[in-house]
């Protein structure tokens, strides 16, 4: 067992940097598509991957799409501008609430739901995405990383709606780091992550944690194997918080597995 549970090994930046590249490159050779589409938030996970797939193709078979709502904030529509013009990608601005207008009166009750408003923004920008992916012949770039995918911090059918997944094997203090290795603005890297559901929402609020405890006790439970009640004394936490934890990795595997088929044979 290592010394130092309570801190992720070192992060080799340059290599995975690299490994990412290859992926994205590879991937899109596989599919034959010509090019790929992503959401572009103004956050760093989106940043990154923008970043890394500037590296990876040709920036002309990128399209980056802004898909804003009357909760994104001013600063995050104009970083995700000034992201696609620094790295000259082609970008577009769609506002979404448009979309969004019809669906109260569909469903009352589900209007009532801050869940079900919130995930509907998610896969209307899936559904834009992928729009944009068919007729352009591209595959859609996502932007989740492993620490979300574990916990299930996305929506099914909406930004879990993706065909790769390129820092999906980083925690989100390694995203971080690669940040920082690729020279990712500041002001990006240093903003409270948010996914812009509600006016003011962050994701660590909503979490009920900070970043840097969920990834060690996710590498310390995914990772490691140990048990939680070790998990607990190693990091010198609750031990219901890692309880917490790790029931939402449990409720939300079935995000990331297909749907299940009855098996008739």
């Amino acid at each position: 067992m290592r010394q130092k549970l309570t801190v992720i090994p070192q992060l080799d930046v340059k290599n995975t940097t690299k490994i990412i590249c290859d992926f994205i490159r590879d991937k899109l050779e596989e599919s034959k598509a010509e090019g790929i589409v992503m959401g572009l938030s103004g956050g760093i996970d989106s940043s990154i991957v923008a970043y890394l797939c500037a590296r990876a193709v040709e920036k002309e078979k990128i399209m980056g799409l802004v898909l804003p709502s009357e909760t994104t904030s001013p600063e995050d529509i104009e970083d995700a501008v000034n992201l696609a013009e620094e790295l000259g990608i082609k970008y577009k601005i769609l506002n979404i609430d448009g979309l969004i207008e019809p669906f109260p009166q569909l469903c009352t009750e589900c209007s009532k739901s801050n869940l079900a408003n919130s995930n509907l923004k998610a896969r209307i920008r899936m559904m834009l995405l992928y729009y944009h992916s068919n007729a352009m012949n591209r595959i859609v770039a996502g932007t989740g990383n492993r620490t979300e995918l574990l916990v299930g911090y996305f929506t099914k059918y909406g930004d879990g709606g993706v065909d790769i997944l390129p820092i999906g094997g980083l925690y989100k203090t390694e995203v971080r780091e690669i940040a920082n290795y690729l020279g990712i603005p500041e002001n990006i890297i240093n903003k409270a992550p948010s996914a812009g559901l509600w006016t003011g929402q962050t994701d660590e609020e909503e979490l009920g944690i900070k970043y840097e405890l969920l990834d060690k006790i996710l590498y310390l439970m995914m990772d490691e194997k140990l048990s939680s009640e070790k998990i607990s004394e190693v990091l010198e936490i609750p031990h219901g918080e890692v309880l917490r934890i790790k029931n939402k990795v449990e409720r939300s595997k079935h995000k990331l597995s297909s749907p299940s088929i009855a098996k008739i044979r």
